[in-house]
């Protein structure tokens, strides 16, 4: 898990995960045993807990974030691996969606055409929106598909569109301030944990500078961000544990087909929208899972 053990929602995730194999009966310290690794996105402390989760022959590893698995991935060739991640084909990690092949299956945790509707959520909650930042960090290699569907999907909007890459809080800031200077800018931050763990501080900034924001984690709109529109986590990781089952009970993860999100949840902030002088309307919060007000 490259998260804090210390972050709530991902805490909430991870017992999903765990209830549900319980509810399909696997129960823990009789039969069966958890060994979690918490390591931020530290990446010298993926690297040593992935080579030491392989060292002590598990019967499956869990794995989420588009630069955790490819490590996995160098470290083991044998060991059935269930990941949540990005894209899966684009990033070479499976040979198939239907046929995975190896050792590793999962579930896509962001299909990519969820850009673009992320995209025409924000113009339709911020109509006056002419350029947007698409706000990302590139070591994380699933990222880089974001911007193709970014850019593709800009023109159909009239929005223009402006990469922001970004490694931590200082280039943040820098991307926020720089559009900040343009007239009608916004902000898209595409899923990443650098943004997730920085959540309070983006949504500060974002507010500072009176730019419409939408994230793809709920996470940053219950911190005071404007919107955002994802995939149920809670549900992937209940789903991942079905895998898990299946696997324990003897089938291979390259025949079990990847899996794409089937709930999707979209959050509004109805406090923020007010403090930016946006005037939602009614149609869009009765499309809204949750508004926070």
């Amino acid at each position: 898990m490259p998260y804090p053990q210390t972050q709530q929602e991902i805490q909430e995730r991870v017992r999903a995960f765990k209830e549900e194999l319980h509810r399909l009966g696997w129960i823990e310290g009789s039969k069966i045993a958890f060994d979690e690794r918490w390591t931020t996105d530290n990446m010298d402390l993926v690297r040593s807990n992935a080579a030491s989760l392989v060292e002590s022959n598990p019967d499956a590893i869990v794995a989420i974030g588009g630069r955790v698995i490819p490590i996995l991935k160098q470290t083991t060739h044998s060991v059935p691996i269930v990941v949540m991640t990005v894209d899966l084909i684009g990033t070479g990690m499976v040979a198939s969606l239907a046929h995975p092949g190896e050792n590793i299956t999962g579930f896509s945790v962001f299909e990519l055409s969820i850009i673009g509707k992320m995209l025409a959520l924000l113009k339709e909650i911020a109509p006056n929106v002419s350029s947007v930042a698409l706000i990302y960090n590139p070591d994380n290699p699933s990222t880089a598909f974001f911007q193709r569907e970014f850019e593709n999907a800009a023109p159909a909007l009239a929005i223009a569109p402006v990469i922001a890459h970004i490694h931590g809080l200082d280039d943040i800031a820098r991307a926020i301030e720089e559009m900040a200077r343009l007239p009608n800018g916004g902000l898209l931050f595409a899923g990443d944990v650098t943004v997730h763990a920085l959540r309070e501080q983006v949504v500060t900034l974002a507010a500072s500078k009176r730019l419409p924001a939408i994230y793809s984690e709920p996470a940053l709109v219950k911190s005071g961000g404007l919107a955002s529109y994802s995939p149920d986590r809670i549900d992937l990781f209940r789903r991942s544990a079905a895998y898990v089952d299946r696997i324990l009970r003897g089938e291979k993860p390259g025949d079990l087909p990847v899996q794409q999100p089937t709930k999707y949840e979209f959050l509004v902030n109805l406090k923020t929208a007010k403090s930016l002088g946006l005037d939602l309307p009614d149609r869009l919060l009765a499309l809204a899972d949750e508004v926070i007000e």
